[in-house]
């Protein structure tokens, strides 16, 4: 059984999403943008976020899994670049990794991101732009950030579909686009 939502219209690079509000709190509800299989919205961002980094000088992109590894892959195609993600959980095949510990909006508890022992090597020195779909608080950008800061990269921007919440904390991202909060 299907109920109706509530929904706040988005447009990136002509291609329009009515996202579906949801109530993360008493009183405030966000704007949800999944990306994962919406190939037509990823390819719109990812041609749309290279063009405004285009006049960067990066070597490398870097996300973290899991929901804005799509968008890295299309950025890093219409870019001419590779990109590497930082992993939230560690494997044995990754050796020894590089890692920092923030708190996951998503779940409300910290949140580890790992840097594969075979990627150290390709950032250390670069420099490299952080990827995301959505940035709300911050604190994968942190995480990432803290990351990389130990693997000697340097880190020349930050990019995401949208950005959420205050506009002016946000001000030097490089986005598409921006969400409200919605309080009630």
């Amino acid at each position: 059984m299907s109920t109706a939502r509530d929904t706040y219209p988005i447009d990136i690079s002509g291609v329009k999403r009515d996202l579906a509000l949801f109530e993360v709190k008493p009183g405030l509800r966000i704007a949800v943008l999944n990306i994962l299989g919406d190939t037509e919205l990823v390819e719109a961002a990812g041609k749309a976020l290279a063009a405004k980094l285009a006049a960067l000088e990066y070597d490398l992109l870097v996300t973290a899994e899991a929901k804005s590894i799509p968008l890295a892959h299309a950025v890093a195609v219409h870019a001419g670049k590779r990109y590497i993600v930082l992993r939230k959980s560690y494997k044995p095949y990754m050796g020894r990794t590089i890692e920092a510990e923030t708190l996951s909006i998503t779940t409300g508890k910290p949140q580890t991101l790992y840097l594969d022992e075979k990627d150290v090597a390709l950032v250390r020195g670069r420099r490299v732009v952080l990827i995301d779909d959505v940035i709300s608080t911050g604190s994968t950008l942190q995480g990432m950030r803290l990351v990389l800061s130990k693997a000697e990269a340097i880190v020349v921007a930050e990019a995401a579909i949208l950005t959420e919440g205050e506009r002016s904390q946000w001000e030097n991202i490089v986005a598409l686009g921006h969400l409200p909060l919605f309080t009630e």
